[in-house]
This record gives structure tokens, sequence and C-alpha cells, in this order.
């Protein structure tokens, strides 16, 4: 992925809408990895660079440059109002009215819910994961009991009386 990523990165060099990065998140990046819920590497994020998002489509060079070529480009900001719909432009008013604080106070509020959203995603799997491990050992212990009652016995058997040709031993 490396290298299709800075073939990407050298032609998005320089352009006005947008641009093709890489953070070492090991080292002086490590904060705003950490800012951006930055977890495994490689991480792929787009977007606004105050709100990042997560990239999920294919890694290697042409799903890249096209994702790249359909989504890096101006959007509707505060920088740039001018491209956002009413909707949008009410909203950013909106937001805009509130104190420095308020707004930081209505962010923490929604970063809680996503947090919450993760711990309850994670609580979820944790659940299913005790029941898949709960199943596979019923499997293991059902499958082990039809063997020791004969099954392989049965089978090798049948088998010996198909190429002798007869119903008897």
């Amino acid at each position: 992925m490396a290298a299709d990523w800075e073939k990407l990165a050298t032609e998005w060099e320089g352009n006005d809408i947008g641009f093709v990065a890489e953070v070492d998140c090991t080292a002086e990046g490590k904060p705003l990895c950490d800012a951006n819920g930055v977890k495994g590497f490689p991480s792929l994020k787009f977007g606004d660079p105050s709100a990042l998002e997560d990239y999920q489509g294919g890694r290697t060079y042409e799903p890249l440059a096209k994702f790249a070529t359909e989504n890096l480009k101006a959007v509707c900001s505060p920088a740039k109002i001018e491209l956002c719909d009413d909707d949008k432009k009410a909203k950013i008013a909106e937001l805009s009215e509130m104190s420095s604080s308020d707004l930081t106070d209505a962010i923490k509020a929604e970063e809680v819910k996503l947090e919450t959203a993760e711990t309850n995603f994670k609580a979820e799997v944790e659940k299913l994961q005790a029941t898949y491990t709960s199943l596979m050992e019923k499997k293991d212990a059902d499958i082990d009991a039809v063997k020791k009652a004969g099954l392989g016995l049965m089978k090798s058997v049948q088998a010996y009386k198909a190429k002798s040709g007869t119903d008897e031993l």
C-alpha cells in the first residue's frame, strides 16, 4: 500500500483543493492521531481536518485515486460558506452564535455519545464472543460424542461391505 499511497500523494502535491499526506503516529504526530481516533495502522482518514472521517475503501492505487478524485474537493465549512446549502448555512450561523464555552460543551456532549456507542458496541461484541465460545464448545462436545458412539466404525463397516459386495462380514 505504501507505494500506491506515495504515488497518490505526489499527484495531489500542491493541489489547492486537497492533499494526501501521512502522519507518523508513533512520533510527533501522536497527538494528531489521538485526537482523530487512530487506533491501528495504517488508518486512512479524509475530510475536514477538524472532523476527519474513516476511509473504508480499497487500499490499492486505483480505488484510492478514484476516491480522491471524487471526494477531495472544497466542501461546505465556515471557511467556505458559499459552498453550503441553506440548511448548513443556518446550522453554521446557529453554531457561530454560541459562546466558545457552550460550543465546547456541545462538542463534549456529542463526543460522549460517540464514546457511549463504542462502549456499548464493545460490550455487545464481548457477549457475542462468549456466546460463540459456548456454542463452539457445545458443537465440539456433540461431535466428540457422535465419534465416540461409533460413527467412524460404522462408516468403516459400511465401506467394507460395499467393497466386498456382501451384506455380512
